[in-house]
């Protein structure tokens, strides 16, 4: 029997995901972020799913670029953090992908290569993140040189990143957008990552970039309405394996965490942190049995989690386990955990089967 284990990827729902992005930004096109293995979820799937919904795709790295070409993707493909050596120009226009440049190397690297066809080219400014970017002030010079060099194309597209955007009450992402508005030079503009899309209107311009939310997660730091309309891409499942009766004062698990208060049936699951569910996830975090609320007892261990199911019917060897995604959100684990979820699926091990449950 194969090991229960599984992250089922609802490929649907992911569409849907992409439908809120064109409808909150209908004057915008789509560029669907997968970088990081698709957040953990599975490159190849998730950009072969959007091939024909999404307009291009962004990923951080010439290897990520190149796997999603080797799978069989046509579609433009933006390296968000442009090139790591000079070196990789050739394996770039090879790919047909799309550059960013966002500092003077990278720029004289394609000023002086010898390319048989001109690259598209994305101008990140930096309006506020300082992380990368050239600044403001130097936006227009960088630009010029791009017109000026027969290795980039025409129409260089401006781009920048906002901070805080997933909270809608901090003045910084006000402070970015006026920043970005007061470049002194008419190109095409991106700025919207997930929370921009969902909460920042005018942040949309030519290009989106959504990228969390796609996988049907909210990366806000509060309720948003827009947010609530996403699906779950990913559910992680497994499955009860054994059942315990466990007399109260007895403690369950590496280090005893966890202590019986009362008489308690103990359930073990077979999924771990070795599959990518978080060590770090204390007593009491939520998951679901046979689609009933129960929490963890006990450390997570490598294979395994141990979970209290005292006051649950009918669980049994078998039933299913919902560690985060339809019913649960995702969210709400990285919470208990005390990280974001992002981390929890990003970080998911390749141990862990995907399973798309609905194309």
């Amino acid at each position: 029997m194969t090991r229960p284990t599984q992250a089922k990827l609802n490929l649907s729902a992911l569409r849907h995901n992409v439908s809120v992005a064109r409808e909150l930004a209908p004057q915008s096109k789509v560029m669907a972020v997968v970088k990081a293995n698709a957040y953990g979820h599975g490159a190849a799937i998730i950009a072969g799913a959007l091939q024909s919904h999404a307009d291009a795709f962004a990923v951080a790295s010439i290897e990520e670029a190149a796997a999603l070409r080797g799978s069989g993707i046509t579609r433009p493909i933006l390296l968000l953090e442009g090139l790591f050596d000079e070196s990789e120009l050739g394996i770039a226009a090879q790919l047909d992908v799309w550059l960013s440049i966002h500092n003077q190397q990278q720029l004289q690297w394609l000023e002086g290569a010898e390319l048989s066809d001109p690259l598209t080219c994305w101008l990140k400014i930096d309006t506020g993140m300082n992380r990368l970017g050239v600044t403001p002030d130097n936006a227009l010079h960088y630009h010029q040189r791009l017109v000026n060099t027969p290795n980039a194309t025409d129409g260089t597209v401006a781009y920048t990143h906002f901070a805080a955007a997933d909270d809608v009450q901090n003045l910084q992402t006000q402070r970015q957008i006026d920043a970005f508005d007061n470049l002194t030079f008419n190109v095409t503009r991106s700025a919207a990552n997930s929370a921009a899309v969902l909460a920042w209107p005018l942040t949309h311009y030519d290009w989106v970039r959504p990228g969390y939310m796609l996988y049907g997660n909210s990366p806000m730091t509060q309720d948003h309405p827009n947010a609530r309309t996403l699906k779950p891409v990913m559910t992680l499942t497994s499955a009860v394996i054994a059942l315990h009766d466990v007399a109260a004062g007895e403690s369950v698990g590496y280090g005893g965490t966890w202590v019986a208060q009362r008489p308690s049936v103990i359930a073990t699951v077979t999924i771990g942190y070795g599959d990518g569910y978080p060590r770090e996830a204390p007593n009491g975090t939520p998951i679901l049995v046979n689609g009933q609320r129960a929490a963890l007892a006990g450390r997570v261990s490598m294979d395994m989690i141990t979970v209290d199911v005292t006051d649950l019917e009918h669980v049994q060897l078998g039933s299913e386990v919902v560690l985060w995604g339809s019913g649960l959100p995702l969210g709400e684990v990285a919470r208990w955990a005390n990280t974001i979820g992002y981390e929890l699926t990003t970080r998911m091990p390749q141990r862990t089967l995907r399973v798309v449950v609905n194309a």
